[in-house]
């Protein structure tokens, strides 16, 4: 569009717009007021004083131009002065060309009816100083400087108007800012709701504001408790699967253990191992959605030692990498630390070790995981983040069968933190890079 270019000058926040919709309308009235009537009005009324002044000044050059000598002049014109309150030297230095203030506005229009109306004139000048128009004269006699007050030819204080017409369009302008941010405290209210929820967190939200807002706030409000009833069933109902799947499996491991052929029976117990593996797996993904526990401050460099260890503990190679002090932030630690540890032992099952490290963006703490593993193509990055994705051809398979989730469950979890997960190489292990990127 070919307004598209100004979209990069509006400011993006709500507060920013709403004044932005205030003062334009303001500016742009006050703009045309001031040019297209109040400039005009005082122009004109500036040209009917300088005409009378012109008259005055034409009859007493007249009287010089008429007199026999410079005497008689001055005789002529002397009772003139006083009550035409002018100042006149015969002969006298006058100006050769014409001076004002560029801010002067009216001073234009006093300059050109004098030397429209009057012949001879060498020069005007306009000083505002001491409220004076110093004019001079060609006359029959020598040069005639003429001094007279400002306020004959102009209208005193003529901006009062333009003044008070924009103290009073400030004031409508705070006053109608005042009046919106009511309108629009309720508005970031709901944005604020609705950001904690996309984050996990159930941030307390009451109805206010116009009728529309109230409306979205109670759409909001609808959705959240279906979300929340939802995924309350769903905990409910893993908690039941779970005890019905493992009952059984459990009996099959006993069973098995009676079998008296070694061989058939480590066949089928390596079975019952990948199938307890997988209902685990199946139920950490589903329980992703869930994020147990309520946000608390937590340490994530702390984490990243936890883990380090834990991993240590379970026989896998883990080392810690840069580990950046960022303090407390707000997180489900227990989500948090499942997803890392899917990581990692995604890491240690494609590669023969992992790097943990903790790194700080513009606004965000991100837990970055390395191995030394095949990697992964970056055509393929979407879709392992997909559930169920296997990129078997890109990944090595010595070490058993995926189901596919591992690196869903870590998204599922950074998204409920308001983050993501991004994928890419490892330029110090030559494999693959998760990062687990966390809202600041």
């Amino acid at each position: 569009m070919f307004f598209d270019w100004l979209k990069h000058f509006m400011p993006r926040g709500l507060y920013g717009r709403a004044a932005l919709i205030l003062i334009v309308p303001v500016v742009s009235i006050q703009l045309v007021v001031s040019v297209g009537f109040i400039q005009r009005h005082f122009n004109r009324i500036t040209v009917q004083m300088t005409d009378a002044v012109v008259v005055e000044l034409d009859y007493l050059t007249r009287q010089v131009n008429d007199a026999p000598d410079v005497a008689a002049a001055r005789s002529a014109i002397e009772p003139f002065l006083e009550p035409l309150a002018l100042q006149v030297t015969l002969p006298g230095q006058v100006p050769t060309g014409d001076q004002r203030l560029w801010r002067d506005l009216t001073g234009g229009v006093v300059t050109r009816s004098l030397r429209g109306g009057l012949s001879g004139v060498t020069g005007v000048v306009l000083d505002n100083d001491r409220r004076q128009v110093v004019l001079g004269l060609q006359t029959a006699h020598g040069p005639m400087l003429v001094r007279f007050d400002r306020e004959r030819v102009s209208a005193s204080n003529p901006h009062q108007l333009l003044v008070l017409m924009v103290l009073t369009g400030l004031l409508m302008t705070v006053i109608a800012y005042l009046f919106l941010r009511n309108q629009l405290r309720p508005i970031r209210r709901l944005a604020r709701a609705a950001e904690a929820f996309g984050k996990g967190r159930n941030e307390s939200y009451r109805l206010a504001g116009s009728t529309e807002v109230r409306a979205a706030g109670k759409a909001f409000l609808d959705m959240r408790a279906r979300i929340e009833r939802q995924m309350e069933q769903r905990t409910m109902m893993l908690s039941g699967v779970s005890h019905d799947l493992r009952t059984p499996l459990t009996r099959m491991r006993l069973e098995l253990s009676l079998l008296e052929d070694p061989a058939a029976r480590e066949a089928l117990e390596k079975d019952v191992e990948d199938m307890e593996r997988l209902v685990n797996e199946f139920l950490s993904f589903a329980r992703s959605d869930a994020l147990e526990g309520t946000p608390e401050p937590v340490d994530p460099v702390t984490v990243a030692h936890e883990l380090a260890e834990n991993a240590a503990r379970a026989g896998l190679v883990v080392e810690l990498g840069v580990l950046e002090e960022v303090g407390e932030m707000p997180m489900r630690p227990v989500p948090i630390r499942r997803a890392l540890e899917n990581l990692l032992a995604n890491a240690n099952r494609y590669g023969s070790m992992a790097r943990l490290s903790v790194v700080t963006g513009r606004r965000d703490v991100r837990f970055v995981v390395e191995d030394d593993g095949p990697g992964i193509a970056p055509g393929d990055r979407e879709q392992a983040l997909k559930p169920f994705a296997r990129l078997d051809a890109a990944r090595n398979q010595d070490r058993g069968p995926g189901v596919g989730l591992g690196l869903a469950i870590a998204d599922d979890i950074a998204r409920g933190h308001g983050g993501r997960l991004r994928l890419g190489d490892s330029e110090a292990l030559g494999g693959l890079k998760v990062e687990l990127i966390l809202a600041g």
